[in-house]
């Protein structure tokens, strides 16, 4: 089968599309009547006389730098076998013109480097000018002076020598074609098989093509050097259209069953997998020691190692000198070193200051009032002091003597409410007949505040966490219950120690935008004893612990707590102090208001930006 494989700004001329093509205003035919290389105002030009309109394409070429262009439609019968004189002529070494293919004349400008070129036409004439900073003789081929009134159609910029596309294999004249490839130039330098990098952009069609004219096709098209395995063999249909060259080549070999491997000095090699492991496995390993500057060379070394050729590549972690001791085959040392050196960055810091709000307040309002009705012969000994009127011993606190002869009365109320730490004690006493009434009033009102304000101030590098705590730890004594009640045994008891005090926990992560990502958790703790020796203690604790995204500098609100506890008790005479406006005097009531504030704030700040790595 014969195939036709060309590159260039747009489809090669296929036999297939003739047709088509005078359909859209081709005339066939035309001929391609005269040449001319002339200096005018600063710039040189090759001007092309022809006896009719044609598709005009153009493309460059690298080693020597060629401009090409092809003339769809033309013929060059007219000036066959003409030579140019050799004379530079601004740059300009060679002008030769053939006939292509049957309807393609191509003119090829071979240079001394890369010239930024500008083609344009009017009608019949066209025109190919650079600049040129001297005057030149003037050359012309097959015809007198050429028109030079004619309409900017489009400027050309000169290419990087890296990014000239290689040549396509000329095909013969009667060939028909059933390979058509369309390249979109790009000023990308070659990178390796499969780099992320902006790559020549393809559209092809294969009918049964062999894989070796595939292959080929995309060397000439990549300027690479493509080398294909002895034993591989095939035929390819498919059509991709406007995919980068790479990931083409790629998928149309993974459909094959095969794999392509860049080699040193950018060679790609293509074969089956399994021939492609066995040549690995012959090739020779070397040993690098890479040293690591802002990682650790053990948190790599892991990482490195999925990389590296299975069973044959090796890593070691040497922590003395933070370095990576590397072995693997020549062929793939220098991607091992640029993948350690994309890892091996240096990150930016973070400074996080966290500002942790804590207060308490406590209202209490106390008031109760007590009654004592008693005679000398017969009262409740408890609140007020009377000594024994029978036998005259003083004040006993338990002692209550009951008359029961007579017609006397004893009375005492609310005689087991008491406040604590009572502000006021208000005591009255009158004589009604021949009893006494006393009256014991009690009233507190006490206010407590705690503020506590904590900043703690943490600094670390992206995605490290850190901690920071600012505390005591409490000993805390704990009795083995197992010797509890042994006979001869004393308990048995152990001392466990416990943090407390403000405690921050983070790992920051700076974003691409200058944002800060960062995992917190905020504690606040502080520890209460019980008032029974050896219950153990009471500990408060407040924490939060969230992900949050914020600006550089900015102030965000992490966590926020209100808690009131409100307490309110009464005790009294029975019905007494249930009477409205009176009820209160024959009573103890009790108002315990609690009221605790949290609030966590937090501001990240990025104290460098990483430097860029040369």
């Amino acid at each position: 089968m014969r195939r036709f494989i060309t590159t260039g700004w747009a489809l090669a001329a296929l036999a297939a599309l003739v047709p088509a093509a005078r359909a859209a205003g081709q005339v066939d035919g035309a001929e391609v009547q005269a040449l001319a290389v002339e200096s005018s105002a600063g710039r040189a030009e090759v001007i092309v006389r022809l006896s009719g309109p044609v598709d005009v394409r153009d493309f460059t070429l690298a080693s020597p730098h060629r401009v090409v262009l092809d003339l769809r439609g033309a013929r060059a019968t007219a000036l066959a076998g003409t030579r140019y004189d050799g004379q530079p002529r601004a740059g300009l070494r060679n002008v030769r013109l053939a006939q292509n293919t049957a309807d393609v004349a191509r003119l090829v400008l071979e240079f001394d480097a890369a010239p930024a070129y500008r083609v344009e036409r009017d009608g019949d004439a066209l025109k190919v000018s650079w600049a040129a900073p001297a005057e030149f003789a003037a050359w012309r081929a097959g015809g007198d002076a050429l028109p030079r009134r004619v309409s900017s159609l489009a400027a050309r910029p000169a290419l990087p020598a890296a990014a000239l596309e290689a040549p396509a294999p000329e095909p013969a004249a009667d060939d028909p074609a059933d390979v058509a490839i369309e390249v979109r130039p790009t000023v990308a330098a070659r990178a390796p098989l499969g780099a992320r990098t902006e790559q020549p952009r393809i559209t092809a069609t294969y009918d049964k093509a062999s894989v070796a004219d595939v292959v080929a096709g995309f060397a000439a098209f990549s300027g690479r050097t493509i080398i294909l395995g002895k034993d591989v063999k095939g035929e390819v249909t498919a059509e991709i259209k406007d995919q980068p060259w790479h990931l083409a080549f790629q998928a149309i070999l993974a459909a094959q069953g095969l794999s392509a491997q860049e080699m040193a000095g950018g060679i790609i090699r293509v074969d089956d997998p399994k021939t492609l492991s066995a040549i690995d496995s012959l090739e020779p390993t070397e040993t690098q020691v890479i040293r690591v500057n802002y990682a650790q060379a053990s948190a790599l070394s892991k990482t490195v190692e999925s990389v590296l050729t299975k069973g044959k590549g090796r890593v070691v972690a040497d922590t003395g000198t933070n370095s990576l001791i590397i072995t693997d085959s020549r062929a793939r040392m220098q991607d091992i070193g640029a993948f350690v050196k994309s890892l091996d960055i240096r990150t930016p810091q973070i400074a996080i200051q966290a500002k942790i709000v804590f207060v308490d307040r406590t209202h209490v309002e106390e008031l109760g009032l007590k009654y004592d009705i008693g005679s000398r012969t017969q009262f409740y000994n408890q609140l007020v002091q009377r000594p024994n009127p029978a036998t005259g011993e003083p004040y006993r606190p338990l002692e209550n003597v009951i008359d029961l002869g007579g017609n006397q009365l004893a009375a005492i109320g609310n005689a087991g409410s008491n406040l604590i730490g009572s502000a006021l004690d208000l005591v009255y006493s009158t004589a009604l007949g021949g009893f006494s009434v006393t009256a014991f009033l009690q009233a507190l009102e006490r206010n407590e505040l705690s503020d506590i304000q904590a900043e703690p101030t943490i600094t670390t590098l992206d995605n490290v966490e850190a901690d920071i705590l600012v505390g005591e730890e409490i000993p805390l004594r704990v009795v083995d219950v197992s010797t509890v009640g042994q006979v001869g045994t004393a308990p048995r008891a152990t001392v466990q120690f416990r943090e407390t005090g403000i405690r921050l926990t983070v790992r920051p992560h700076v974003t691409n935008d200058r944002r800060i990502l960062m995992n917190l958790k905020t504690e606040r703790s502080n520890v209460f004893p019980l008032a029974a020796a050896d219950l153990g203690f009471i500990f408060q604790k407040q924490t939060a612990a969230n992900r949050l995204l914020v600006d550089d500098g900015e102030t965000a609100v992490i966590g926020g707590l209100t808690v009131t506890e409100v307490t309110k008790q009464r005790s009294g005479i029975p019905l007494l102090s249930g009477l409205p406006i009176v009820g209160p005097l024959f009573g103890f009531t009790r108002n315990n208001e609690r009221r605790r504030d949290l609030i966590i704030l937090v501001t990240p700040r990025v104290v460098d930006q990483p430097v860029a790595e040369e």
